[in-house]
């Protein structure tokens, strides 16, 4: 039986309904898959597997199923591996049997959100394996598709990320335009805290003279924006515990080791959504015979 309270690929039942919806019908315009309507025959009934061509870290597998359980609500599934399983090329992900055209016509919509998920997911887990025995814990960021965040930070949640705002609601962060439009650094900060959202809030500086008036002023966590590991280093040394600190811009898989073992709290890097590869994947069908 379907859980129909439990959330898929961060989405819930209604928010799944609608994607599924909208990317259906993005794919299908107003016509349908007219290939598949005039080259399969309506009875037609087929086998599918849906497998990685390169090692993954897996996400959106729930996501894929119910594009084809749109399409074709008797579809049989076999689920071969959850989000989050670590699998090598070759791993089968989904077994499938149904209708063929319905299969056709959900192939490309199940297999982009599956590819572009544990694409994301794929490329976290190598960013969260890089800083794992350091203490210092990985976030995201806002730097997602439009209409795609809930899902892309699921799946940088599935390869060992923490997410950091989720919408512009979800805190108060402070950055340059904030401050320069305010017309400085206190006024910013102490508008922010007078203002009494019960949101905390996290000031940008990228300048080490810029700490003691941001603490002074009530900031309660400081984003140290494209600080070398040097500068990071003095950061911690004078925030002496009193706030945590995120270290953020232009961290690369090469670099962020060295910048989590500053001793940073977090390290936040854009490119886990914004620049993930698709991952390979692909199905491959079989007709059965009547």
């Amino acid at each position: 039986m379907t859980d129909t309270t439990r959330n898929v690929a961060g989405l819930t039942r209604d928010a799944l309904e609608q994607f599924v919806s909208a990317a259906l019908a993005e794919d299908m315009g107003e016509g349908g898959d007219v290939t598949s309507a005039v080259t399969v025959p309506a009875d037609a009934r087929l086998r599918a597997e849906i497998a990685t061509r390169q090692p993954i870290v897996l996400a959106g597998v729930e996501l894929a199923e119910a594009f084809f359980r749109r399409l074709d609500p008797n579809v049989a599934i076999g689920r071969c591996a959850q989000d989050g399983a670590r699998l090598d090329a070759g791993a089968p992900i989904l077994r499938l049997q149904g209708e063929g055209r319905a299969m056709l016509t959900a192939e490309r919509s199940a297999l982009n959100s599956l590819q572009h998920l544990s694409g994301i997911a794929t490329l976290t887990r190598q960013y969260a394996d890089e800083i794992e025995d350091t203490g210092c814990i990985l976030l995201d960021t806002r730097k997602t598709i439009p209409g795609l965040r809930v899902v892309e930070k699921y799946a940088a949640r599935v390869g060992g990320a923490n997410n950091h705002r989720m919408r512009l609601d979800d805190g108060i962060l402070i950055k340059d335009n904030h401050i320069a439009i305010a017309g400085s650094l206190d006024d910013a900060v102490r508008s922010a805290c007078a203002a009494n959202t019960g949101l905390e809030v996290q000031v940008e500086v990228d300048l080490l003279e810029q700490i003691e008036p941001a603490l002074n002023a009530g900031a309660q966590r400081l984003l140290c924006d494209n600080m070398t590991p040097d500068m990071l280093r003095d950061a911690v040394g004078i925030v002496a515990g009193r706030v945590p600190i995120e270290a953020s811009g232009g961290v690369r898989l090469d670099t962020i080791r060295e910048i989590a073992r500053t001793g940073v709290d977090f390290v936040s890097v854009g490119r886990i959504t914004q620049s993930a590869p698709a991952a390979d994947i692909g199905l491959d069908y079989t007709p059965i015979k009547k």
